[in-house]
């Protein structure tokens, strides 16, 4: 996935924000290309596990996304104490979702953020490239 500098910043703050917490999200673009991240809360509001929240992702994909003519090309969250690699609760959860690419923020070095890219499908993980143009 091609993604800019300040889309990756913007995922990385919206990670420090919401420390303790996990912070999740959505990418939207087109053709392995990202043009916009998508805050969205996170419904368990817990520093283990995210789902973003239903009424946030009705909200992201049928008006802000459709409006844009983008399509769900990522989804972002954070591991505010463990390294940028999905866990199995990531992998499981991923099922719903095997299209788009997993983007990972680790804050586990609170100095020097890690962002990281994976793609899950049929329960494996697979590092994914991150482009940043």
């Amino acid at each position: 996935m091609r993604i800019s500098q300040s889309l990756i910043d913007e995922m990385v703050a919206h990670a420090q924000e919401e420390d303790p917490n996990e912070c999740c999200g959505l990418v939207g673009g087109h053709d392995g290309k990202a043009t916009t991240v998508y805050r969205a809360r996170n419904e368990f509001a817990s520093p283990l596990r995210y789902k973003i929240h239903t009424g946030d992702q009705l909200r992201i994909q049928e008006k802000e996304m459709r409006g844009a003519g983008e399509d769900v090309v990522g989804i972002y969250h954070s591991h505010t104490r463990s390294a940028a690699y999905p866990s199995q609760t990531d992998l499981n959860e991923a099922v719903a979702w095997p299209e788009p690419m997993y983007i990972i923020v680790s804050l586990q070095n609170a100095d020097v953020p890690v962002v990281k890219g994976f793609w899950l499908r049929d329960n494996k993980i697979v590092d994914a490239e991150i482009d940043i143009a």
